[in-house]
């Protein structure tokens, strides 16, 4: 299958164009429910090293920003107090010999990131601490992805420099968007020349892969200006590109409140500056990975796909399907064995529960066999655009077309429709609809028919 394959139906994306969930996880993080630290602790006890034959990915969150972006969704703590970082530092450490206390073993790490908020709101010497803490209790593998997220209005050369000596190999830069207007309309004023000097800083001191993030639908974008900013990204050349819808949900996103709903572009608007940035990827060489995510041919994304290894994480699309998740940090998302756990999302909460020497775990799931079997196929869906049924019979002992026998009739409308062809063994979706594919796995979603509302997700364009 050719998977960068994309054809742009704007009739079909305007007829299913609804709300539905990402995927990064299923059961979806929006399901969690109350979870005991010591059910987690449990799970972790079970990573023996003679059942541990493939290694550990870790995410870090790192919660401050000195400053605020109108559009921003995620958890973080604007300050511009450096000392708050510190004793976040102290507690993260409290966190990982909580966890790694556990474990009778070193593990190894295959994958590492870092996220927020603001990574390098950590001063060098704060991110060589942590740095440190981590290489004490994990053994970092020589050739593994180790990743952080910039904001390149807020790191020099030198910390470039320092994060590669440290062993980072992978940097996705928040750009959004290079418009002047348009970065006054959220505030987020950040030149070419400073996200220029990071990038040529990062391939010069032996990153491997640099991810730009872009937003599509922010105020006062138009297809002119979106078409010139991609420009400019494409110069940089990129191993791969995010173009992320841009949700507007100022009701549970405060900071978004502050956007005028006026300056938003049209909903016509939206999908005339998608199907031509859509093109103007393509054209340069860019290959479609699925959801919002661009790569070049030779990029291990790419490769991934085309050799059926893609998957789909809390961090987005990754090569490494087989690893377990540690996470640490205010609101971090961990994933071990058959089950799923979220930390405290507030700051006070996440301290009170170290103090009193407890995992700040607060919710999480515990996947049953229908759960996991979903959960494979919604993977297959969104990282290979398709699943063929002998697999899936195989290995957890059904019959494909009696079991989702109700999903498969739903999927005959969408099969009507152009984004899906279905026959006894497998279901592809077709270049048309790999744009709604979301809409695609949400048929394999069990969660959704017991949920009350949608309203709560993103659109699907």
């Amino acid at each position: 299958m050719t998977h960068q394959q994309i054809e742009f139906d704007r009739a079909l994306i305007q007829r299913h164009d609804g709300k539905g969930p990402r995927y990064t996880s299923y059961p979806t993080a929006d399901r969690f429910g109350a979870m005991a630290p010591g059910n987690y602790l449990g799970r972790l006890a079970q990573l023996q090293p003679g059942t541990l034959t493939h290694p550990l990915s870790l995410y870090f969150h790192i919660p401050f920003c000195d400053t605020i972006c109108y559009y921003c969704a995620c958890n973080k703590i604007i300050t511009k107090d450096r000392s708050r970082a510190e004793r976040y530092l102290d507690y993260l450490e409290q966190e990982m010999d909580l966890q790694c206390a556990v474990l009778p073993y070193k593990p190894r790490v295959k994958q590492l990131h870092f996220g927020g908020g603001t990574p390098t709101f950590l001063s060098d010497v704060q991110f060589e601490r942590l740095m440190t803490a981590i290489r004490a209790r994990f053994e970092l593998e020589p050739q593994g992805e180790f990743s952080i997220e910039i904001d390149p209005r807020k790191v020099s050369v030198q910390t470039v420099q320092l994060l590669a000596r440290l062993g980072l190999n992978r940097m996705s830069v928040g750009v959004q968007d290079f418009d002047p207007a348009v970065q006054q309309a959220v505030n987020r004023v950040q030149s070419e020349a400073e996200t220029r000097a990071v990038i040529d800083a990062a391939r010069a001191s032996g990153f491997r892969s640099i991810n730009l993030d872009l937003i599509y639908g922010l105020p006062l974008q138009t297809p002119t200006r979106v078409h010139d900013t991609l420009a400019r990204v494409i110069d940089i050349r990129p191993e791969r590109i995010a173009l992320y819808n841009y949700a507007h949900m100022p009701t549970r996103f405060m900071p978004q409140r502050r956007i005028n709903d006026h300056d938003l572009p049209s909903a016509e608007v939206k999908l005339d500056i998608l199907q031509a940035s859509i093109e103007q990827l393509l054209a340069a060489g860019y290959l479609y990975i699925g959801m919002d995510h661009f790569a070049l041919p030779d990029d291990e994304l790419a490769v991934a796909q085309r050799h059926g290894r893609l998957h789909r994480n809390f961090q987005g699309y990754s090569t490494h399907a087989d690893c377990d998740l540690m996470a640490f940090g205010v609101s971090a998302i961990g994933k071990v064995g058959p089950s799923y756990v979220q930390n405290h999302k507030a700051l006070d909460e996440y301290y009170a529960a170290l103090d009193a020497h407890i995992l700040p775990v607060e919710r999480g799931i515990a996947l049953n066999r229908d759960d996991l079997l979903r959960r494979a196929i919604i993977q297959s869906l969104m990282c290979q655009f398709e699943v063929v049924f002998q697999p899936f019979e195989i290995a957890y002992l059904i019959d494909f077309s009696e079991y989702f026998a109700e999903e498969l009739r739903t999927l005959a409308a969408l099969e009507v429709d152009g984004l899906v062809k279905v026959d006894r063994h497998r279901i592809a979706v077709t270049p048309r609809g790999r744009l709604l594919v979301r809409s695609v796995a949400m048929v394999f979603d069990h969660y959704l028919g017991t949920a009350e509302t949608s309203a709560g997700y993103s659109k699907l364009i």
